[in-house]
C-alpha cells in the first residue's frame, strides 16, 4: 500500500521560508519510473499542482507563480520529497499535499497523479 505523509507546515510571516517534507512508503525511490509532486488547495479554490520532480527524465517543473521561490528535491535513501519555499506570500496560504505518479512523468501535475497524502497546512500572514 502506498502512503504519503507530509509535514513541515505552519504559520510564517510574508517573506519567510518553510521546508515541507513528504515521506513515501510502498514505493522504492530506487525505482526509476515515478514522479513526485506537490499540490496545494486554498480555501474556495481548486487543487493546484505547483511542483514536480521526475525520476524518469530528471527534470523539475514549476508553475509560474512559484518559479524562483520554491524548489523541489528528493532524497532517495530516505524515500522523502522536499519542497523548499522561500519569499512566501499571503496568497501561498493553502493545504500542501504531496503526490506520486507511477507514469514517471510530470504531466500528472496538470492531469492528476496516482496517490495523494493528506497534506500539511501553510499559513502566510501579511
Amino acid at each position: 500500500e502506498v502512503q504519503l505523509q507530509a509535514s513541515g507546515g505552519g504559520l510564517v510571516q510574508a517573506g519567510g521560508s518553510l521546508r515541507l517534507s513528504c515521506v513515501v512508503s510502498g514505493i522504492s525511490f530506487g525505482d526509476e519510473g515515478y514522479a513526485a509532486g506537490w499540490f496545494r488547495l486554498a480555501p474556495g479554490a481548486n487543487r493546484e499542482g505547483i511542483a514536480c520532480i521526475s525520476r524518469r527524465d530528471g527534470r523539475t517543473h514549476y508553475i509560474d507563480s512559484v518559479k524562483g521561490r520554491f524548489s523541489i528535491s528528493s532524497d532517495n535513501a530516505k524515500n522523502t520529497v522536499y519542497l523548499q519555499m522561500n519569499s512566501l506570500k499571503p496568497e501561498d496560504t493553502a493545504n500542501y499535499i504531496c503526490a506520486v505518479d507511477l507514469s514517471g512523468y510530470c504531466s500528472g501535475l496538470k492531469y492528476g497523479m496516482n496517490y495523494y497524502g493528506r497534506g500539511t497546512l501553510v499559513t502566510v500572514s501579511s
